[in-house]
């Protein structure tokens, strides 16, 4: 029973899902119907308390299909998880229209992570640069130790390097250790055996181990997406030219590039979410990565051929998993792998680089024809009738209504609904 409204709660994680439900509904009021809706989101509760802390329900996100990819000469039908139907319409014509030159070929650069030991309080950066660097073959077999599978499959810490960094607070030295993470996303591996090999670090060089923990700009597993749009699919040669003045805008603006690349997330993420990803190191590695250099540009450069046709490319960092986390767990993630049929986690990288750059063209395209908003509010006009009040048949009466009239609008939709006695 509540009696005070606080969320100051001493060991709630201890409480059965049952007692923390009641103790939610108390607290924000809650009806039968929406604690219904919170138990039914397609996933068992036992599941879901292993995923996550405090569990009271879930939120279920729709999933749509990405159709016309053909990818590295095969075909792919892409599960998407968006609220927003615009997105898999325009991945969906924009991977139309690059199926008609031959689709995307997309190429993965690998599967490699990187976990860093911060070290401070050096009394020598030489010597320690030089002990450490000649202990490497020590240190990575001490960190394989932590992953004997990934070892055993080919896969594990490769490599090691060591550099200075210059800080505010004095020199440190970073150790960063680089692991094949194969057909693993490989944060906690990267973190296990950065933890593994930190007390040698700090035993060889003398310092004191600050951390160690994996990094999510990860360089080292790009991913190139390219493909060919035929001109007057795209409208003609005016809506080329304005592409390229489109991306010269995004490469020249970081206040544009910034937008630009949210839309190639859009789909990225969609396809990430689907498939049971860390979608916040894809958008954080991302971003990073357009940051390298200090200053922010796009993910994709467009250029016209000498008959006209526009070519795109996408590269970028896609830190993804088909073992372990939620890829495994999750039984509609599990699903949606199975529809994506892909062997691996490279392949699934290039799914979703191929998807972005999809795209990326379909909004370039929209933003330099009709307009973002025409195409996308025309898409969003159920969920408005629905906002409204409508349900059943009349969410595509009143949304045909105002598609028809193009008057997309709540109010316009209240006022359809009013006429009705709805």
């Amino acid at each position: 029973m509540v009696t005070e409204r606080t969320s100051r709660l001493s060991e709630f994680y201890k409480l059965s899902n049952k007692k923390r439900l009641e103790f939610v509904r108390e607290f924000a009021n809650l009806t039968d119907q929406e604690i219904s809706s919170l138990q039914n989101f397609g996933l068992e509760m036992g599941d879901a308390e292993r995923m996550s802390e405090n569990v009271v329900g879930g939120f279920s996100v729709p999933i749509g299909i990405g159709a016309n990819f053909l990818i590295n000469k095969k075909d792919y039908l892409i599960p998407m998880a968006t609220e927003e139907s615009s997105v898999i319409a325009a991945a969906s014509n924009g991977a139309k229209i690059a199926r008609s030159r031959g689709g995307f070929i997309a190429k993965s650069q690998g599967s490699q992570m990187r976990a860093q030991i911060q070290v401070a309080n050096l009394p020598d950066f030489n010597r320690a640069e030089v002990t450490i660097i000649e202990s490497k073959d020590f240190i990575l077999k001490t960190a394989n130790k932590r992953a004997p599978t990934l070892n055993s499959l080919g896969g594990g810490a490769k490599d090691l390097k060591v550099r200075r960094l210059r800080t505010d607070r004095g020199d440190m030295l970073v150790v960063e250790l680089f692991v094949d993470c194969q057909d693993a996303m490989g944060g906690n591996t990267c973190n296990n055996m950065a933890e593994e090999i930190a007390p040698i670090v700090a035993s060889l060089s003398g310092g004191r181990v600050v951390m160690g923990v994996v990094s999510n700009l990860a360089s080292e597993r790009l991913v190139t997406a390219t493909a060919l749009f035929d001109k007057e699919a795209l409208g003609g040669g005016k809506i080329v030219e304005a592409i390229l003045d489109a991306d010269s805008f995004a490469r020249s603006d970081p206040y544009r590039g910034v937008t630009h690349n949210k839309g190639i997330m859009n789909g990225v993420v969609a396809v990430g979410l689907a498939t049971g990803q860390d979608t916040r190191a894809l958008e954080a590695g991302v971003h990073s990565y357009a940051s390298l250099g200090g200053r922010y540009r796009p993910l994709t450069s467009w250029k016209a051929n000498e008959k006209g046709d526009l070519i795109g490319t996408l590269e970028m960092p896609i830190v993804v998993g088909t073992i372990g986390g939620a890829s495994t767990v999750h039984p509609i993630a599990k699903i949606c792998l199975k529809i994506l049929g892909v062997s691996g986690a490279p392949e699934l990288a290039e799914v979703m680089a191929s998807v972005g750059l999809a795209q990326n063209l379909a909004a370039l395209r929209a933003l330099v024809s009709e307009g973002i908003q025409k195409g996308h509010m025309r898409l969003h006009a159920q969920n408005i009738a629905i906002s409204a009040g409508a349900t059943g048949p009349l969410v595509e009466e009143i949304s045909g209504t105002m598609i028809r009239e193009e008057k997309i609008s709540f109010n316009y939709a209240k006022k359809l609904l009013s006429e009705k006695g709805a």
